[in-house]
């Protein structure tokens, strides 16, 4: 009887240690993210382009957003669902395909529906990478789940920084063909993600390594009730979270230059450096879990938050600048605690758990910005940044997060 043929004799390459961390990897998502991420920001940044140049209402620049947040929210538990049963490696450059494929018709399209469709292929196109690279991320984390969501995370929060910069500097001056410029960046996520693809395809047997095999912590088994209680809790948090976020994002350059009179170039230049914060905030939050554990970074990084969100309406430009790093880098941490913390929760359905959390914060963002808007309308930006300092006081429900995780005995 012939013995069995080894991994190596298959063809297939494993890591001499196969719970390290791969860093090339991490490092590859990361940039892969920042180029997913880049692409769909830039849809929002050209609306008044498309409005001014073919008369669009805002009903129907409203129902552009509306197209895009289905297809990029609600699909993309579907296919985190559907991926963790039967996982496939080469979805990753189909999503960015599918990315390519909206900003090539949206270069071209002349009509509201052609318009409509090309966001609803981009957002296709984030609900086909955001669950597959999440479970790529942990599977090369080597343990360092919170170290490997961070930096997979940072890639993308940079990504919608540069978004808005690269369509005004490119897009916006010349106009709506040269979208078509940076379908050549999506034809290099294509080749980049399926490189990923293919060490994904040789490494699938790291999906079946144990979560108590390796890292400071291993999982605690809870009980199928607490299980959706403490699914409801963190569904709660994220909604605080991006109803606050949202509330710097879309509207803090309005309250700048309503409050202090600063020009629109000095709001921008303000925006980027809290998207920077952001940006940087995230990075810290994973390694810091994965030492102190994922509750406790929850509980800083939203909890934390509101002594710093109910000061801010009261202070003066130089205050306001100051506290919105601060808040920047405290926030940034608790995607990547909860998106973790939710894994851990649910183990064995790490696509479903991030595409249903990716789409929570899309659905959220979106949302909160239509409340956030129509109270602005009734009211003025400054009422908007009054309520929504109080946002991140939801962070108190953590209190009734169970624990998901002790730390490994010596």
């Amino acid at each position: 009887m012939s013995p069995r043929p080894t991994r190596a004799a298959a063809g297939v390459s494993s890591p001499p240690d196969a719970h390290a961390t791969v860093m090339n990897i991490l490092f590859a998502l990361s940039l892969a993210h920042l180029l997913n991420d880049t692409f769909q920001a830039m849809l929002p940044a050209i609306y008044p382009l498309l409005k001014s140049s073919y008369h669009l209402t805002f009903t129907q620049i409203g129902l552009i957003t509306l197209t895009y947040q289905l297809t990029g929210s609600l699909l993309q538990p579907v296919v985190g669902y559907y991926t963790d049963r039967r996982p496939q490696p080469y979805s990753l450059p189909v999503g960015m395909g599918f990315t390519l494929g909206g900003m090539a018709l949206l270069s071209q399209a002349h009509t509201f529906p052609l318009m409509a469709l090309a966001a609803g292929l981009m957002g296709v196109g984030s609900s086909v990478f955001h669950p597959e690279a999440s479970r790529v991320a942990r599977m090369a984390s080597g343990g360092r789940h919170g170290f490997a969501q961070s930096l997979f995370q940072v890639g993308g929060n940079f990504g919608t920084s540069l978004g808005p910069l690269l369509a005004a500097a490119i897009i916006i001056p010349r106009g709506q063909a040269h979208i078509l410029w940076f379908t050549l960046l999506a034809l290099g996520g294509i080749f980049l993600l399926t490189r990923i693809g293919a060490w994904y395809q040789a490494n699938l047997h790291r999906l079946r390594l144990k979560a108590a095999a390796h890292g400071d912590f291993v999982p605690v088994r809870l009980s199928r009730g607490k299980v959706a209680w403490a699914l409801t809790v963190l569904v709660a948090l994220i909604f605080s979270k991006y109803f606050y976020l949202i509330s710097l994002t879309n509207y803090y350059t309005f309250y700048l230059i309503g409050k202090f009179g600063v020009s629109v170039q000095a709001s921008q230049v303000y925006l980027f450096v809290f998207l920077f914060a952001v940006a940087a905030g995230t990075i810290i939050g994973g390694p810091v879990g994965d030492r102190i554990g994922r509750k406790r970074v929850i509980w800083i990084s939203i909890l934390g938050v509101a002594p710093f969100s109910l000061v801010l309406p009261h202070v003066g430009l130089a205050g306001t600048i100051a506290l919105t790093v601060v808040i920047g880098l405290i926030l940034a941490s608790a995607f990547s605690a909860i998106l973790v913390y939710a894994q851990e929760l649910v183990p064995g359905n790490v696509g479903l758990v991030a595409g249903l959390f990716f789409g929570l914060a899309f659905g959220a963002a979106g949302i909160g910005s239509a409340l956030l808007g129509r109270l602005a309308d009734h009211t003025s930006i400054a009422t908007v940044f009054d309520v929504a300092a109080w946002f991140p006081l939801i962070g108190l429900l953590t209190a009734f997060l169970p624990e998901v995780e002790v730390r490994r005995k010596a």
